[in-house]
């Protein structure tokens, strides 16, 4: 079933092609690996699919899941997220806040939503945090916090981008494992530059450089990256896969990988 379909989806800025020609559908349970050089458009896709930018062409969306259970479509973490960490709102209040357009704004709570953002607390492992202020939480917690608050009216697509940026390893770690059992629920599409990670965690990858080519597999190439225009060496030490940069025209390397060059 196709959630959303962008059809010869083109964005500019000012007077800079950002997006060309864009196809891809996205379908029920898909987990899509999004990649591609800095500056390539990757977050531009995602703020097109969001409708938070203008664009030629065509994007469809499915309807509801029902007529009697309302059910948002998307929900979004994004690369930088603008919280003001001084405001005194709990974990557990963030969390929920993420219901605020099924409830409304004035509408209370019930104690099924609080033991909801509860259960999803726990299951990202901070369920001891729930009534702590968020200004005293770390950058690891935060973003899991504000993974529940993007999960909980149950979006049929959940969309990350670059869900691990601030957080350490563990916490990464840990992330992939829970988008791997939210995706038994949704659909999920996740920005990364981490091309070593995530072809272990995703089930396709899709390329994006300006123009967008979806693979239908996790596994990826070094002559398909090529081809495409995306200058990334994979490089497999025993089971742990890496990533290694080429150079862009100009002799500057403009994206980013997920270990040292030196490696």
């Amino acid at each position: 079933m196709e959630l959303i379909g962008l059809h010869n989806v083109s964005v500019d800025y000012d007077n800079y092609r950002a997006l060309e020609g864009v196809n891809l559908s996205i379908g029920d349970r898909d987990f899509l690996g999004i990649i591609g050089p800095n500056g390539g458009g990757k977050t531009t896709l995602v703020k097109a699919i969001l409708g938070a930018l203008p664009y030629s062409g065509r994007i469809t969306y499915a309807s509801e899941l029902s007529a009697h259970t309302p059910r948002p479509l998307i929900g979004y973490l994004p690369q930088q997220t603008l919280f003001d960490r001084s405001f005194p709102i709990s974990v557990e209040e963030v969390v929920l806040s993420g219901l605020q357009a099924l409830r409304g704004f004035t509408r209370r709570y019930s104690t099924a939503d609080r033991q909801k953002a509860r259960e999803l607390l726990d299951l990202a492992g901070i369920a001891h945090l729930a009534s702590h202020p968020v200004g005293e939480i770390s950058g690891g917690q935060m973003q899991r916090t504000l993974l529940c608050r993007a999960i909980i009216a149950e979006p049929r697509l959940l969309i990350l981008d670059e869900p691990t940026n601030f957080v350490d390893n563990r916490f990464e770690n840990e992330l992939y494992r829970l988008l791997q059992r939210l995706n038994e629920q949704m659909a999920v599409v996740m920005v990364s530059h981490d091309l070593g990670t995530i072809t272990s965690v995703v089930k396709e990858i899709v390329c994006v450089n300006r123009t967008v080519h979806r693979h239908h597999s996790n596994q990826i190439t070094e002559e398909q990256l090529l081809n495409y225009g995306c200058p990334i060496q994979i490089i497999s030490h025993g089971h742990i896969p890496h990533t290694v940069l080429g150079h862009h025209g100009d002799g500057d390397c403009h994206c980013s990988c997920s270990h040292e060059h030196n490696e």
